[in-house]
C-alpha cells in the first residue's frame, strides 16, 4: 500500500483552501525567504530575515535592506548596475 497522505510543508496551516496553485506559490516564496542566504559583507551563508525587507548575518552582524522576501532582487540588482553607471 502506498501513501495516502503527502507533506505540504509551509503550507500546512490552509488545509484544502485557497486551492493548490496559491499554496505551490505560498510554499515557493517562504520557503526560499527560511533558507539561509550568502552575505554579501563576509560572503558566509548565515543571512536570515530579521522583518520585511531587514537581513542580517549571523555570522558577522551586517544588516542590510533586501526585498520583502529574498536579500536580493531582480530590480535590486538593475538598480545597482544603473548607479553604479555600467
Amino acid at each position: 500500500m502506498g501513501k495516502r497522505t503527502k507533506k505540504v510543508g509551509p503550507a500546512r496551516g490552509f488545509g484544502p483552501r485557497y486551492g493548490v496553485s496559491v499554496r505551490k506559490r505560498y510554499i515557493t516564496i517562504v520557503s526560499e525567504m527560511r533558507r539561509l542566504h550568502l552575505c554579501p559583507q563576509c560572503g558566509v551563508k548565515a543571512v536570515r530575515r530579521e522583518s520585511v525587507g531587514i537581513w542580517v548575518c549571523r555570522k558577522c552582524g551586517f544588516k542590510f535592506a533586501g526585498g520583502a522576501y529574498t536579500p536580493v532582487t531582480k530590480i535590486g540588482v538593475v538598480a545597482e548596475r544603473a548607479a553604479k553607471g555600467t
